[in-house]
């Protein structure tokens, strides 16, 4: 594994990441277990003790990048539910308890219901995805995500023609997430797409890092990730999915909405209030290096840019 970046946190406060992995008895099958009411699951394999997911398969369209290191990507985190610091996600997610899972399933759909996490990722084969992560705080990281097209998700619950949206909540449980005492965010935590960005091949319901699982302080077990907006857009941990037909209320978007949009695109033409996106960091080559131009969708323009067609984009933000 390749030297840790500085960012500011003492090896000593690293949580090793075998100790990630002992911390979760993670769901009994993130390969094959089955989108099935409750009362139907069929017996689960179980995940290997290293936690490490197998028969992969190697998404083609992955960028050429450079993915930072396991550990930085581990250790340099936003999940405010686990504290407002980059360190303090791996250093207080140990009480997260990903197993068992359940996500429930509400809203504008022809099967509602509540399903199990090994309910939900039957009969999904999984990809590894080498994304680019954009941060809203002009700071980026190469990251190889592992799960499935989301759109083969919502699809299974038939969403109606008045679904217009996808809201996604993620569990606030003040006795497994520290963060959740202080009234950082209006919890639960919860972000939207419009169903076109929901639906769209590269939105990824996501399961690991680095072919293994997730560590609780990325999102586990279940987290979304849409690699054309920035980062917070991917809700984490996530226990309901709720379709609607009006645009949904987004967490960063009720906090300060004339900082955050709803669409929250990646869009260097518009500066946030308080800093340029011209620029970003790239993390994972030391502290001070990696500076790059920012891409309009973060480089995805030519996959996704017709969803915006007519809209604003500096307005719609």
């Amino acid at each position: 594994m390749s030297k840790p970046f500085d960012i500011g946190i003492k090896p000593s406060e690293i949580t090793p990441e075998a100790v990630f992995l002992r911390r979760r008895t993670l769901l009994a099958a993130a390969v094959a277990c089955g989108l099935l009411p409750r009362a139907f699951t069929a017996a689960a394999a179980t995940i290997p003790a290293d936690g490490a997911l197998k028969d992969l398969k190697e998404w083609p369209d992955s960028t050429t990048e450079k993915p930072a290191s396991f550990q930085a990507v581990t250790t340099y985190n936003n999940f405010y539910e686990f504290g407002t610091d980059k360190g303090d996600p791996a250093a207080n997610a140990g009480t997260l308890k990903p197993s068992p899972w359940s996500v429930q399933v509400t809203g504008e759909a022809g099967k509602p219901g509540t399903f199990t996490l090994e309910d939900i990722l039957k009969p999904h084969t999984l990809e590894e995805r080498i994304y680019r992560h954009r941060c809203v705080e002009a700071w980026s990281m190469v990251i190889p995500w592992v799960g499935f097209q989301l759109a083969d998700l919502l699809k299974r619950f038939e969403p109606t023609s008045r679904a217009k949206y996808v809201q996604f909540f993620t569990l606030a449980d003040r006795a497994q997430m520290p963060g959740i005492r202080y009234p950082v965010l209006d919890w639960p935590y919860r972000e939207g797409l419009t169903i076109e960005e929901a639906m769209h091949p590269l939105t990824l319901a996501t399961v690991g890092l680095y072919g293994k699982v997730l560590p609780n302080q990325s999102g586990a077990p279940l987290r979304i990730v849409i690699p054309w907006k920035y980062g917070f857009k991917g809700a984490k941990s996530v226990v309901r999915i709720h379709f609607l037909e009006r645009q949904p209320e987004t967490s960063w978007n009720m906090a300060a909405p004339r900082e955050y949009g709803f669409y929250s695109n990646v869009n260097p033409n518009r500066p946030h209030p308080r800093w340029s996106q011209a620029m970003e960091r790239r993390l994972g080559g030391g502290l001070f290096s990696g500076t790059i131009a920012t891409k309009i969708f973060n480089g995805y323009g030519e996959q996704v840019a017709q969803l915006y067609q007519g809209l604003d984009l500096s307005k719609n933000y």
